[in-house]
């Protein structure tokens, strides 16, 4: 399988191509050329497998013979069996027809370990092979650092620089990221906000010129594809659990980012049967007001209980917006190139077909902890902020009373302990891998909310 731009600036390229680089180099992201589709009796032939055997099921058709089928299973399975449940992504039911699919059973204890744990291994497979190295920089808005330094912190072939908006994390995030042990390992703490960090960071893979002439940069935030193709996969295995491809299912999806919704919608362009897909936001709305106002334009930004989804520059929807766009590169482009200088919208024709695709709803704090004190008295389950905004924004957008809906729980409770007492509960307790996290040594530096201070950085501790 080949991938293009989504700016339509660069010939396509291979799966190891964009596994190495992340940004295309005309700035685009990279997408299938053609998605491919399984048929319902396909689907039906995956019910019942073991989550791994399901991930290599729905993977390979997008990586090819590029790695060794033997190679590609050994990776898959020794990352899956680093998860604490035996179904690697189990399903609890809240209520009639409403679901909670618990995506935070890896080893820091975020969704963003479903695809992680796969990248640093494919990276180190990759790398070896190749007897490259290079240096991995990302930003995080909570989860992704501290996951992506767990997959990374033993190579050989890598080293990693994470950015994160300075006090704008939960205390157990940052002490994640910043007690992660290792010389390949380098926290960076940014005096301002995530779309910060993440402007940094593109700015970066535009002008490489900082490096070592024998190294490139690398992406593991979302903008890299790998990380979506592995978020595909739990989708499928919830689908199939509920009795796909015979029943229809929906999804609400905390997003910030749009990656991880964007992953529901490509297994729904595979042919998985989904309802609908909810996007589910905080306070800070970009995502819900074009969905439901066709605006599409920059508001100031607010802190809040789920900081994760703190984001106003959700990179992942040029994804969806190629689709929008008919995959004309260059239309997106110029309709990119104007985001953030005026309020943008779409025709009323596209505009409905987004419409068709999507629902969406915008949950402030305190809703979302009155869903996690009444989710708690109900089911005895707790949930995490960004969870909560899942399950409140599921239940305001309705649907047929015969579909199953499923909301994604991205992260365990014990994160976000100012959210879970803001709601009247006690303070959750760190799950035993953790309990110690409090008295490990951080190690982090911070720096100005400056490129040339992130670059510097970055040449002066780069492992000759």
């Amino acid at each position: 399988m080949k991938y293009i731009s989504t700016r339509g600036g660069c010939s396509p390229q291979s799966f190891e191509d964009v596994l190495l680089t992340g940004l295309a180099p005309d700035g685009g992201l990279f997408v299938p050329e053609e998605l491919p589709v399984l048929t319902a009796d396909e689907i039906r032939s995956y019910q019942g497998l073991a989550y791994p055997e399901l991930a290599l099921k729905i993977i390979t058709p997008f990586i090819g013979d590029e790695i060794p089928a033997g190679d590609l299973r050994a990776i898959i399975e020794e990352s899956y069996a680093e998860f604490d449940h035996p179904e690697v992504a189990p399903l609890t039911q809240l209520a009639e027809n409403e679901w909670m699919l618990e995506l935070y059973h890896g080893p820091t204890l975020a969704f963003k370990d479903f695809a992680l744990q796969v990248l640093g291994r494919l990276l180190e497979h990759v790398l070896t092979r190749k007897d490259q190295r290079v240096v991995i920089l990302g930003a995080t808005s909570g989860d992704t650092g501290s996951a992506a330094l767990e997959g990374c912190r033993h190579s050989a072939h890598v080293d990693i620089f994470i950015l994160h908006p300075h006090g704008r994390v939960s205390d157990v995030q940052r002490k994640q990221m910043t007690t992660v042990t290792g010389n390949n390992v380098f926290n960076l703490a940014v005096k301002g906000n995530f779309d910060d960090c993440q402007r940094i960071v593109k700015a970066a893979f535009a002008d490489q010129s900082f490096l070592p002439t024998d190294r490139q940069l690398v992406a593991v935030n979302s903008i890299n594809w790998a990380r979506i193709l592995m978020q595909i996969v739990y989708y499928f295995s919830a689908a199939l659990k509920l009795g796909a491809p015979d029943q229809a299912v929906s999804f609400s999806v905390p997003t910030g980012n749009f990656g991880d919704i964007y992953a529901g919608y490509l297994a729904k362009g595979m042919g998985l049967p989904i309802e609908r897909l909810i996007v589910a936001t905080n306070k800070n709305d970009i995502l819900h007001r074009f969905i439901h106002n066709n605006d599409y334009s920059v508001t100031d930004l607010s802190e809040t209980f789920s900081p994760s989804m703190d984001i106003l520059v959700s990179s992942n929807f040029e994804r969806y917006l190629f689709d929008l766009f008919d995959r004309d590169g260059p239309t997106l482009a110029d309709f990119m190139g104007r985001f953030g200088k005026q309020t943008l919208c779409v025709s009323e024709q596209q505009w409905q077909r987004v419409k068709d695709c999507f629902d969406s709803a915008s949950v402030d704090d305190a809703t979302t902890c009155e869903v996690i004190a009444e989710v708690f008295q109900q089911t005895g389950k707790l949930l995490d902020p960004h969870t909560a905004v899942g399950v409140k924004a599921a239940r305001d957008c309705g649907g047929s009373a015969d579909t199953p809906i499923i909301a994604l729980a991205t992260a365990h409770p014990a994160k976000f302990s100012e959210a879970i007492t803001s709601a009247g509960l006690k303070t959750p307790e760190l799950p035993v891998q953790l309990q110690d996290l409090f008295e490990r040594e951080e190690r982090y530096s911070v720096v100005a909310n400056e490129l040339d201070e992130v670059t510097s950085f970055i040449k002066a501790h780069c492992r000759r």
